[in-house]
């Protein structure tokens, strides 16, 4: 089975976490952490930089690790590590993404995650 390892950020601003909405591919209009796969020679927190900086034109801090899901699509094995990151600039633009929010902890179950992020709410709602 193919493998791919991929990062993802869980942007905090004060109390509400920022999702993203796929536009594209077979996965398309579900909602997922925004971020992607890593390059040769990078470490987790450098793709995670970079990726938010391609994805939404915003520089973010990479805060804490949070989590690491092993999941197995019908296609692929994915690897998906997670961190905890704030905005450094306020701008956000949906350069990949058909749409975006911010969700409440208590709204987090209000979008159709995919089914590795959704692992990824469900290790958020512990730390409530």
């Amino acid at each position: 089975m193919k493998q791919i390892e991929v990062v993802a950020a869980i942007i905090r601003k004060e109390d509400k976490i920022f999702a993203t909405q796929r536009g594209y591919g077979e996965w398309k209009d579900w909602w997922e952490f925004p971020g992607g796969k890593m390059e040769p020679g990078e470490t987790p927190e450098e793709a995670l930089k970079r990726e938010i900086r391609e994805e939404l034109s915003t520089e973010i801090s990479v805060d804490e690790f949070l989590c690491t899901v092993e999941y197995d699509y019908p296609k692929f094995h994915l690897t998906m590590h997670c961190y905890l990151c704030s905005l450094l600039t306020e701008a956000l633009h949906l350069n990949e993404h058909e749409a975006a929010r911010w969700l409440s902890m208590n709204n987090l179950d209000s979008v159709e995650w995919l089914p590795a992020d959704l692992e990824v709410v469900d290790e958020l709602k512990k730390q409530i």
